[in-house]
Formats: structure tokens, C-alpha cells, sequence
């Protein structure tokens, strides 16, 4: 009796100790992990928002990057679907296609001039800004930037669409196909600001590559390709 008296007790001590070992295990990690700062939290943002639109500006940029690349190609301007639907019913569908693949070599050649426009928009985010950011969702720092500077991208990124446009060629493609249109009776005469519709395409599609570089920034611990952000991430 006194021998299984001495064994309880022996056991019940043993389990203490190991308790008292996982927590003080816990308590030493909790001690050695460095605290944030707050400058630490915003540089680790930027620096990961700056991380994904070069990854981004660099993959969209690329021959087909958009082209061949469901999640971002541009499609026929939907408001002006009809005039696809009817030109194509006239024998025009080569043309068609020929002029959406324009369209999206265009965003491709705006995309090479876009990192640094993004990375100039990203310096201005706050340390309230950063700790929102850090705390809100997969997409919060894309949606920070999708707020803050849309406008602003959209006036330099214009110019740069429209040159781009006019180095491929779109309108070379599209006038045969609006003409055509444009001719059969009874329909409804269109023909969309193209610039303006490829711009927004254009940024609509970087803006998605960059929510999914930052899902693999927060939630894949390979994609931390630094100490601040293995840090801030953490």
C-alpha cells in the first residue's frame, strides 16, 4: 500500500514537472521573440507589398502574361458584346481575335511600367495604416493600395496604355470590326473609349495578381523571402 502511495505520488510529481516544463518552454519562446515595432510593422508591409507588385508587374508583363492567363485576360468590351456576337455571325471571328489579343498585348507592355508606379504609391502608408492592414485579411494591404491610389495610378498609367495600344496596333484591328458593325442596318452605333477600358482591365488584373502574392505572403511561410517579413508574419 505505502509502495503504490509512493508511486502516485511519485507520478503526480512527474506530471507537475513536465506541466511546469511545457510552460516555461512557452514562457522562454514568448521571451525570445523579438516585439514589433512600429516602424518595423509598416516596413514589413510596404516591403511585402512591394514584393508582389514586382512579382506581379513581372509575370503580367511577360508575352501573354495576360493573353494566356484566364484569371487576368481582357475580353471583348462587354458593353460593346453585340458587336462581337454580330461580326462574328459575318465571317469576322479571325479579326475578333486577333484584336482581343491586342488588347491584352497592350496591358502586357503598360504592365513593365508599373512596379514603379506602385512602389512610389506604397511609401505613403501610415503606422495606423499598417497595424489595419496587419490585423485585417488575406487582401488587406491590396485593398489599402486599391484604395489609396487607384485614382492617381489611373492618370499616370493612361498614358501609358495609350502608347502601348498604338505600339500593338489595337486600333488596326478594331476599326475593320466597328466599321463593320456600324454599317448593318438598324443597329445602335457604339465605339468604346478602348484606352480607357484596357487601362482599367489592365490595372484590374495587377491588382489581383498582387491580392495573391499577398495570400502567399500571410499564409505561406516559404514565401517570406525576408527576415522582416518572417518577423511581421509570424
Amino acid at each position: 500500500m505505502k509502495k503504490l502511495a509512493i508511486g502516485i505520488l511519485l507520478g503526480t510529481l512527474a506530471f507537475g514537472c513536465a506541466e511546469m516544463t511545457q510552460v516555461m518552454e512557452e514562457v522562454n519562446d514568448m521571451a525570445s521573440t523579438p516585439s514589433l515595432t512600429n516602424g518595423e510593422v509598416v516596413k514589413g508591409l510596404k516591403q511585402a507589398l512591394e514584393i508582389g507588385a514586382k512579382n506581379s508587374t513581372g509575370l503580367a508583363s511577360k508575352v501573354d502574361g495576360y493573353y494566356k492567363n484566364p484569371a487576368i485576360f481582357i475580353p471583348f468590351p462587354p458593353e460593346a458584346i453585340k458587336v462581337k456576337e454580330k461580326v462574328e455571325a459575318l465571317g469576322m471571328g479571325s479579326q475578333v481575335e486577333k484584336f482581343e489579343m491586342t488588347m491584352n498585348r497592350a496591358a502586357e507592355t503598360a504592365a513593365k511600367e508599373a512596379a514603379p508606379i506602385f512602389i512610389n504609391a506604397i511609401t505613403s502608408m501610415t503606422i495606423s495604416d499598417g497595424f489595419a492592414i496587419l490585423k485585417g485579411g488575406d487582401n488587406a494591404a491590396t485593398q489599402y493600395l486599391i484604395n489609396k491610389t487607384s485614382s492617381q495610378l489611373k492618370i499616370k498609367f493612361d498614358p501609358i496604355v495609350k502608347n502601348a495600344t498604338n505600339q500593338v496596333q489595337v486600333t488596326k484591328y478594331w476599326n475593320p470590326i466597328i466599321s463593320t458593325y456600324n454599317k448593318i442596318p438598324f443597329v445602335d452605333k457604339m465605339n468604346p473609349d478602348l484606352d480607357d477600358y484596357i487601362t482599367t482591365k489592365a490595372m484590374d488584373g495587377l491588382f489581383l495578381m498582387i491580392e495573391k502574392e499577398e495570400k502567399k505572403i500571410r499564409t505561406n511561410p516559404l514565401a517570406r523571402v525576408t527576415d522582416l517579413l518572417k518577423k511581421v508574419f509570424a
